[in-house]
């Protein structure tokens, strides 16, 4: 993969649906902050600040049909979108040198819009996500993803507790966690990246007894990846 060229660095958290990303991301940011660097977040789907975004959370609502109704290569669109609106801030907060933090990226599409095809067939769409998004739209490139993974069954027990989001109409779950066999597919996916990218770190989140690790525990790996890869002193 190509290195982003800007001054700064650009930092994803992605994970799994349940995965404590947010979490992660709020004690990464108090970490560096605390340390005198400049810092800017990004936060992703933008559901209701953005029309892409917007256009997110309708499908994720369930109103263009069911999960697997609808082909990866149009439902990538408005989550790519999003990201295209987002990208000339985070180009500019690159450029003046800051580190830019997002709560999910492009490896979301990747990740759950692939494994609605064969498999035969998802190397040929991951490679179309990647002109549609880092070509035609132009956003920024990653320096490091950080992947919190949890597996689907706990992650779907996390999720529960979340509370109400405006998008999905009062439903608890929106379609890509009703569908159980669906989340183990993109668990799979998200796997299969992390270990296949060199700018990919896997950070496992479970404690190996069906629960999760303490959440200071798992800041701790996010740290020690930040500082080993980036270079960044903390």
């Amino acid at each position: 993969m190509k290195k982003n060229p800007h001054k700064g660095k650009f930092i994803v958290l992605e994970g799994t649906d349940g995965s404590g990303k947010a979490t992660q991301l709020e004690l990464l940011v108090k970490k560096l902050k605390e340390a005198g660097l400049p810092i800017e977040t990004a936060d992703f789907p933008q559901y209701e600040s953005t029309f892409f975004g917007k256009l997110v959370g309708r499908y994720l609502a369930g109103e263009f049909g069911k999960v697997y109704e609808i082909s990866p290569y149009l439902s990538a669109l408005p989550f790519a979108g999003d990201r295209w609106q987002a990208a000339p801030k985070i180009l500019r907060w690159l450029e003046e040198g800051k580190i830019v933090i997002a709560n999910r990226y492009k490896g979301s599409n990747d990740a759950h819009q692939a494994v609605k095809l064969p498999v035969r067939e998802q190397q040929a769409f991951l490679s179309w996500v990647d002109e549609l998004e880092y070509e035609v739209f132009g956003i920024p490139l990653e320096d490091l993803t950080i992947f919190l993974y949890v597996p689907p069954a706990i992650g779907q027990k996390l999720v529960s507790k979340k509370g109400d989001r405006p998008w999905l109409k009062g439903a608890k779950q929106d379609i890509h966690e009703r569908d159980r066999n669906y989340l183990k597919k993109a668990s799979r996916m998200y796997l299969r990246l992390a270990k296949g990218r060199d700018n990919w770190v896997l950070i496992d989140c479970t404690n190996g007894r069906g629960g999760i690790r303490p959440i200071e525990e798992i800041h701790h790996d996010v740290l020690e990846v930040v500082r080993s890869h980036l270079e960044i002193e903390i």
